[in-house]
């Protein structure tokens, strides 16, 4: 049965502890440091809190339910205090001086800085391309590892991953998928031949915009292995409340990304009527440039679409005349959110050009509040 079951299905039992009576259908986060281990430590699980924890245990063990499908043998997964945490894991647990690594240059930001600012310097080659060139055998001679990020942020670039994986195999590398826009119910980078999965569970995978947390997905045990000792040693671990919160928010995932996706398609599809609107970049609409290379690997679009409007100017008057959009970062949570991404001034876009992230609100009332914020722009055009 277990290989028929849905999704949802899967997602809402994941924390369920063994049917003993009088134990607690759902466990508590555990809040220890030290644990009993006389004699051999080998042959005890839990010994200190910065190796391993329960609370860690049964949220990996959830998370590698999902990160393949029903019926697959589940894959390891190490959770760590933040996405951006999990990134360094990947990194770190591979690359070495000397080595190449190629990067989508339409990825996250922290990503391209974490690898210029802490990577480089100790040796390790970056090379940034485009998604098209990711594929390429030239663009991938001697590389150690791929790093692609689809859909990308925040411009929801698409990359092809099964091309990327077929053209890594014969260049010898391994392919990292940064899945935080799908998440591993939209998107499943190892069922596509990725040998990495990671994401920043902060965003639509814990989807209450109140933890910090990030996961590596991978196949591989030694490869596992090395993921486990590099947050051993380098102490990049969650706490027992914030992963006992993710476990317990695992089991709307699909209600809500089923919802919040649901609703990104209808905004889109209306601000595409809007003359006030440029351009729009939802994977889910047919105009988008990789909405096919998307319908083909993705199971859900996702909550995340970026549009743009004239100017600086008219995107911060749309943003504080609409009333139910809340102007912060990140994304995948319960409540819409947006902001004018060239105020940080390190995405390279234009000046008007806002990233929002699609809630729980009703639909029909979010496209009435943004109806009634554009058509207040006038002749506010930059």
């Amino acid at each position: 049965m277990t290989s028929q079951i849905k999704d949802s299905t899967r997602a809402a039992r994941l924390a369920l502890t063994p049917a003993r009576g009088g134990d607690a259908v759902h466990a508590g986060p555990v809040f220890v440091s030290t644990f009993h281990s006389p004699g051999d430590p080998v042959a005890t699980e839990y010994s200190y809190g910065r190796s391993h924890q329960p609370t860690w245990t049964a949220l990996e063990r959830a998370i590698g339910e999902l990160e393949v499908d029903a019926g697959n043998e589940p894959a390891g997964v190490r959770v760590f205090a933040s996405g951006l945490s999990a990134v360094a894991a990947a990194f770190g647990a591979v690359l070495r001086a000397g080595e190449h690594v190629v990067v989508q240059a339409g990825c996250y930001f922290g990503v391209k800085q974490l690898l210029q600012e802490l990577l480089a310097p100790s040796g390790v080659s970056v090379r940034i391309a485009s998604g098209e060139e990711l594929a390429s055998p030239k663009t991938l001679a001697g590389a150690r590892m791929v790093w692609l990020e689809t859909p990308g942020n925040p411009e929801l670039d698409i990359a092809d991953v099964r091309a990327v994986v077929a053209a890594a195999r014969q260049a010898g590398a391994l392919v990292a998928v940064d899945n935080t826009t799908a998440t591993p119910l939209g998107q499943r980078p190892l069922e596509l031949g990725a040998d990495l999965s990671v994401c920043s569970d902060s965003k639509a995978m814990c989807g209450h915009s109140d933890v910090l947390l990030g996961h590596v997905a991978v196949r591989d045990s030694e490869l596992l292995q090395k993921i486990d000792r590099y947050r051993e040693l380098t102490g990049g671990i969650a706490g027992p409340m914030e992963a006992w919160l993710a476990l317990r928010s695992l089991a709307t995932l699909p209600l809500r990304l089923e919802r919040m996706s649901a609703s990104a398609l209808k905004v889109a599809e209306f601000l595409r009527s809007r003359d006030e609107v440029e351009h729009v970049l939802y994977p889910g609409l047919p105009t988008h440039p990789g909405h096919a290379v998307a319908a083909a690997q993705m199971r859900s679009f996702g909550p995340v679409l970026s549009f743009t409007l004239a100017g600086k100017q008219a995107a911060e008057r749309f943003l504080s005349s609409a009333e139910l959009i809340t102007e912060a970062t990140s994304f995948g949570g319960v409540t819409t959110t947006a902001e004018r991404r060239a105020r940080w001034g390190h995405d390279g876009v234009a000046p008007g050009f806002i990233r929002m992230s699609v809630g729980l609100e009703d639909a029909g009332d979010l496209i009435a509040d943004m109806e009634r914020a554009l058509d207040g722009l006038g002749g506010v055009v930059r």
